[in-house]
């Protein structure tokens, strides 16, 4: 059948240069479909994810290896570039000095009070201001267990 000569011509290929649309131009297919053979053929995904790994694997070597070359000849961006990603001594840093403070202020007697009246209106708690320190409890434990009068 065509369509899986296809296909395996086309994991062939991504084998060789792992660019996708690349491959889809060479062998004149769409992405679209591609894709589509993707979402549809598990084995065919399973493929195209080993085929992808093994492309990218292949021109990472020879792109060290065409470095390596680049340093044999003496070519200082590529000796620069290999100590500053290769060697812990070169690599590019930052450095972050600074200082963190964080106010401790203590909340004025006329904040105290709209606090202690807005707790108050809304019914949540009292607070009681006691020779300087906060006690806050709940108001459940000090309201009446009156119950509204209904006619």
């Amino acid at each position: 059948m065509k369509k899986d000569r296809t296909k395996t011509l086309f994991i062939e290929q991504i084998r060789r240069m792992p660019i996708i649309q690349a491959v889809c131009e060479k062998l004149n297919v769409a992405r679209s479909t591609v894709y589509r053979w993707r979402e549809d053929d598990e084995e065919f995904a399973k493929e195209l994810e080993e085929a992808l790994v093994e492309g990218e694997t292949l021109i990472n070597e020879m792109t060290e290896s065409r470095l390596i070359s680049l340093i044999r000849d003496k070519n200082w961006q590529a000796i620069s570039f290999w100590l500053r990603k290769r060697s812990p001594k070169f690599k590019d840093r930052v450095e972050i000095t600074g200082k963190i403070e964080s106010p401790q202020n203590e909340l004025t007697p006329e904040q105290q009070a709209i606090v202690i009246e807005a707790l108050r209106l809304a019914n949540l708690s009292s607070l009681n201001v006691d020779e300087g320190t906060e006690e806050i409890n709940n108001n459940d434990n000090n309201k009446n267990n009156e119950q509204p009068n209904t006619k």
